[in-house]
């Protein structure tokens, strides 16, 4: 295991550090940094909101939740003990910048220490905030702002966004989050692609039939159902998660690991997207939304039911065919497709080559299927070549595929950290490559918003599937057109 070197002294103030996000993801992610020793003990992390608290009932609030939250085992009473100490709470109102008196009296004399400000609150509220931070006079050279997803509904909003935090900050300040981009496989897709000989001239048209892209998640929306129907599965997941794992996947080699070189490489697989027009968006774009059915022996509650009954016609399920338009990958389709209440947790990539030129074997005895390459970014993160091999023992020439598996959890031995730990740690240390940049942002969104004015012309409906299934039959229709099927694990 890399050794692990500590960050540079920090204060770190996480604006909705009583909501969900802060509970849930942040402390615990910066517990398991603390408890490995990445944390200065003179670092600081402080939470602001609206609400009156005293320090004490924020310490109650954060050591009930990470009790709840960290895996059974992993809290520490000793520990915790020690991680209390640099916690702290600010009363303040996103919109009252005039009693921000908490917290400017926190931060006061501290400045000579790395500002982080994490807004963990709804997309309307960031630009305020920054203005909030400008006008207290709490921005310095070194000060960073990290913005959580979504920005914005479509590509007006995401602008209007930028355009208020660029205000205050800088662009090299600003860090937009997508905690896909911080899961150890999907950085392991990066040294799978560029650290290997043996794959490089393989990722390409050449050598690829088609690429698919699943994110399947078996629960429902849940506590956010007033807000995800304002929002769909299109927004929430392929406009930032999905088309990061593309970019990723699809780009030309960097120079280097050079936050611009990355990003630099992005921002053209996102250029070169061909646009899904109206008349296209029937062909190659598939919306659900799941109805009423049991999933594991459990009844559960369709979309609309959880809506109290209100008719909606937001997708919880989306696929889609998209194209790339440059040399490496013209006429290779990349299939998408994500939801809610499917039949498992799931998250992968698969990419199926091409056919062998030819067959020696006879096609009425042996059916010689394409290799596979399978990324698992979720549960069981790894890496699985399907190649051909023939079965042993003397009864004649069998084929079958098999699997060459690589389980990073097994191979490597240690508790994978979450998305959030790498995360944070690359803010403090000033590192913006697995973060996305504005022309990025800017650049999903106008390709988004061509889909969502496609739906609307050519009145898209939004088909009903049952819990538990992979989504919509017109999903599976999708590819079948293309002579293509879903992998799919029974």
């Amino acid at each position: 295991m890399a050794q692990l070197v500590p960050v540079e002294p920090f204060d770190l103030i996480i604006f909705g550090g009583t909501g969900d996000l802060a509970m849930r993801k942040l402390l615990p992610a910066l517990y398991h940094r603390d408890c490995d020793g990445q944390l200065t003990p003179d670092s600081r992390i402080i939470a602001a909101s609206r609400g009156a608290l005293s320090r004490d009932e924020y310490l109650a609030v954060v050591e009930t939740s990470l009790r709840s939250n960290l895996t059974e085992g992993d809290f520490d009473d000793a520990h915790w003990a020690s991680f209390r100490k640099r916690l702290h709470y600010a009363q303040a109102d996103a919109f009252s910048h005039d009693d921000w008196n908490e917290l400017v009296e926190l931060l006061n004399g501290h400045d000579d220490c790395v500002r982080v400000a994490y807004l963990a609150t709804a997309p309307s509220l960031f630009g305020s905030i920054a203005n909030g931070l400008k006008t207290n006079r709490l921005i310095s050279d070194s000060s960073r702002i990290v913005l959580e997803k979504p920005l914005g509904r479509d590509l007006d909003s995401a602008r209007e966004i930028n355009n208020a935090v660029g205000e205050c900050f800088r662009e090299d300040q600003i860090y937009r989050i997508d905690h896909y981009l911080g899961k150890e496989t999907v950085q392991n897709l990066l040294a799978l692609r560029f650290g290997n000989s043996l794959f490089e001239p393989l990722w390409r048209r050449s050598a690829i039939d088609h690429v698919q892209f699943t994110v399947a998640e078996d629960l429902g929306v849940g506590g956010r159902v007033e807000f995800y129907d304002g929002v769909g599965a299109l927004r929430d997941m392929v406009q930032n998660h999905l088309l990061q794992l593309v970019c990723l996947f699809a780009m030309e080699p960097p120079s280097s690991l050079d936050q611009n070189a990355v990003r630099d490489e992005k921002i053209k697989v996102l250029r070169s997207l061909k646009p899904i027009s109206a008349e296209d968006a029937r062909a190659n774009t598939v919306r659900g939304q799941y109805g009423e059915g049991a999933i594991n022996g459990s009844t559960v509650s369709g979309f609309s039911e959880e809506l109290s009954n209100k008719s909606s016609t937001t997708e919880t399920f989306v696929a889609l065919k998209l194209e790339i338009e440059n040399w490496r990958w013209s006429g290779v389709p990349f299939y998408l497709r994500t939801g809610k209440r499917l039949k498992a947790k799931h998250s992968e990539i698969v990419v199926q080559f091409q056919d062998v030129p030819h067959s020696i074997f006879p096609e009425q005895e042996f059916n010689v299927s394409p290799n596979l390459l399978r990324i698992r970014l979720q549960p069981d993160e790894g890496v699985q070549l399907s190649v051909m091999a023939k079965e042993p023992g003397p009864g004649g020439f069998d084929l079958r595929p098999v699997s060459l598996d690589l389980s990073f959890a097994e191979t490597f031995g240690i508790r994978y950290p979450d998305a959030y730990e790498r995360l944070l740690m690359e803010v403090l240390r000033g590192n913006p490559a697995l973060f996305m940049r504005r022309d990025e942002v800017e650049a999903a969104w106008e390709w988004i918003d061509g889909i969502i004015e496609g739906w609307q012309v050519s009145k898209q409906k939004v088909e009903s599937y049952v819990p538990g299934t992979w989504g919509p039959a017109a999903s599976a229709m999708m590819l079948d057109r293309d002579g293509r099927a879903w992998h799919e694990d029974d």
